[in-house]
């Protein structure tokens, strides 16, 4: 069986698309203060898990936060500055792509099997990476 996909890629990309147009729904305002509640309404995660997932993307200068009653989440770049490839490495960071196990060093297999999974990896993720330069925030904002 496969384990669980981390969904912090999707969650952050949602959340840049959201600040991009601000709910772009009726009445959005673009620009304006997204509280974390209304993120983790839209996203269906936690407030803790967006503020988690935004953190990085704040570290790497995409957003800026402002705390208190009145405060909430913005977009510091344009959104067609941002390509989803950024995004999923300051998500993703160093973990891979593929989940690889660690097999018994006893048999002849597992010795030999990470090495080919890890140059495998390595191809999906530039594959990955790839694919996902193409596409900007802004491509993402419903009109």
């Amino acid at each position: 069986m496969a384990s669980p996909q981390s969904t912090q890629f999707a969650v952050a990309v949602h959340v840049l698309t959201y600040l991009a147009g601000a709910g772009a729904g009726p009445g959005s305002q673009p620009g304006r203060l997204v509280g974390a509640t209304e993120l983790a309404a839209s996203t269906q995660v936690t407030a803790v898990h967006v503020r988690r997932v935004l953190a990085p993307l704040r570290e790497a200068g995409l957003l800026a936060s402002t705390p208190g009653a009145h405060g909430g989440w913005r977009l510091l770049v344009d959104p067609a500055d941002i390509r989803l490839d950024t995004v999923w490495r300051l998500v993703r960071g160093e973990e891979p792509v593929l989940a690889i196990h660690l097999p018994s060093p006893r048999c002849p297999v597992g010795r030999s099997i990470q090495d080919g999974l890890t140059q495998v990896d390595a191809e999906v993720a530039r594959a990955t990476e790839a694919t996902l330069a193409r596409t900007t925030v802004a491509d993402l904002v419903p009109r």
